[in-house]
């Protein structure tokens, strides 16, 4: 019987890390009444002017219909505005002043939960990750 340890594996490793953030993110967004989904997709639509629904289901990695409901929903809420006139016209989504508001706390929840997961108090492990993701994106 072997002794070696497996070779660690850096998608093994990475999945671990993102279930742990996503869980971490949830519970920070639940009490703005947001989930982790609604938090990227009120962040592509502040940041990407215009996008049409096509383009907001390819950057959240979600159906064309699962947006479609999902931008019904944040209407319905008042978080965002479509003012897209009718079926196949260039969309025109855009947050509320309320939707700007929540996407502003919720992006506090997601400093507190990068310190806490990240920061200098973090397991150092975590620490390097969030050093390496600093490097490879920021």
């Amino acid at each position: 019987m072997s002794t070696e340890s497996p070779p660690t594996s850096p998608s093994v490793v990475l999945l671990t890390v993102a279930h742990r953030v996503e869980a971490e993110l949830g519970a920070a967004l639940a009490p703005l009444g947001l989930t982790v989904s609604r938090l990227g997709l009120l962040g592509h639509i502040s940041g990407v002017p215009g996008a049409s629904f096509s383009d907001l289901a390819r950057m959240s990695g979600i159906s064309v219909q699962s947006v479609h409901t999902a931008v019904k929903a944040l209407v319905g809420a008042g978080l965002v505005r479509d003012g897209t006139a009718r079926a196949g016209a260039a969309s025109t989504i855009e947050l509320t002043p309320e939707g700007a508001r929540l996407l502003r706390e919720a992006m506090k929840a997601v400093e507190s939960v990068d310190t806490q997961l990240f920061g200098p108090d973090a397991d150092p492990a975590l620490r390097q990750v969030g050093e390496a993701v600093r490097s490879a994106f920021c």
